[in-house]
């Protein structure tokens, strides 16, 4: 399959790599210059939970150099998303499928709103815990769950296809008929410890440690999962608490990209992860004090970072 990977940072470079070992024709699309000379130079090397292995892959900054792909995975952060769906039009043929993978909410829709609804597929990727050593070069902490589904219906066929092609590379793939069961499911993870240690400045396992620091991350997490079930939407759990605690400790020493964002000074997702806990609660007539506060310290500890 060719597959282009538009945004290829921690996560992205993930995908790219083993999607890449894997045998398919893959193309890491991104602005980060350097990055893309030093994958052309040396290739991708990733690093961590799934082994060790530098992989030869194209590389660009220009998409037009790629032509028409397969797959089209966008993994930028949810505030890049528009532009990426743009400089993705160029590598769309008949039958390409985009799959946005991004934390939190409403990223798919912004896409499908530029690139065409029936393209677009959803992909949510948890318990990875990736970061960037350096250009060309990234390590993840755990390789858990890649969920795929289509935006709207059961799964069909290219989505079967699509997760077929990413087991066969390794990845542990559910495909999913309900598309607000694998968002929410992964949204209730990262409320639970994004804004958490982002204030703290700490990785999972210093949340987890700490009775203080958890009482105020499970909090977050009750919050969402209430939205969730006013929503009517179906869970595999009925316990947000110990689901949450149950996947942080497979990545402990994971550091949450919000966090890295804000120590990089980059902007952060807590628009789309806390911040869109609350105005999802109050369209249901229900509060979230604990995620309104989080993302509001987050907001101004951003500010002068």
């Amino acid at each position: 399959m060719k597959i282009a990977i538009v945004g290829t940072g921690a996560m992205g470079s993930v995908y790219a790599g083993i999607l890449g070992d894997a045998g398919n024709e893959v193309w890491a699309v991104d602005v980060w210059a350097e990055h893309v000379e030093a994958i052309q130079a040396r290739g991708l090397t990733v690093a961590g939970a799934s082994g060790n292995r530098t992989v030869r892959i194209e590389a660009t900054s220009h998409p037009s150099e790629v032509g028409l792909c397969d797959l089209v995975v966008i993994s930028t952060k949810a505030v890049d998303v528009e532009a990426a769906a743009a400089a993705a039009k160029q590598l769309l043929g008949p039958n390409t499928v985009v799959l946005p993978i991004q934390n939190g909410l409403g990223s798919a829709d912004r896409i499908a709103a530029i690139l065409g609804d029936e393209r677009v597929a959803i992909g949510v990727v948890g318990g990875f815990g990736a970061s960037m050593v350096g250009p060309a070069h990234v390590h993840h902490e755990g390789w858990e769950l890649v969920r795929l589904g289509e935006r709207h219906g059961p799964a069909t066929p290219r989505i079967r296809r699509i997760a077929k092609t990413w087991a066969d590379a390794g990845f542990r793939v559910q495909v999913y008929d309900d598309v607000d069961e694998l968002v929410w499911e992964k949204l209730i993870c990262n409320v639970c410890f994004s804004a958490t240690c982002t204030i703290l400045e700490r990785p999972i396992s210093g949340v987890l440690d700490d009775a203080a620091a958890w009482q105020v991350a499970s909090g977050c997490a009750k919050e969402a999962y209430e939205v969730a079930r006013a929503r009517g939407i179906t869970l595999g759990f009925d316990d947000p608490v110990a689901y949450a605690r149950a996947f942080g400790e497979k990545i402990a020493d994971a550091r949450p990209s919000m966090l890295l964002d804000v120590l990089a000074g980059r902007p952060c997702e807590i628009d789309v992860i806390n911040g869109a806990i609350p105005p999802a609660a109050r369209e249901l007539g229900l509060a979230a004090p604990v995620n309104e506060t989080v993302t509001a310290l987050v907001k101004a500890k951003s500010a002068v970072t």
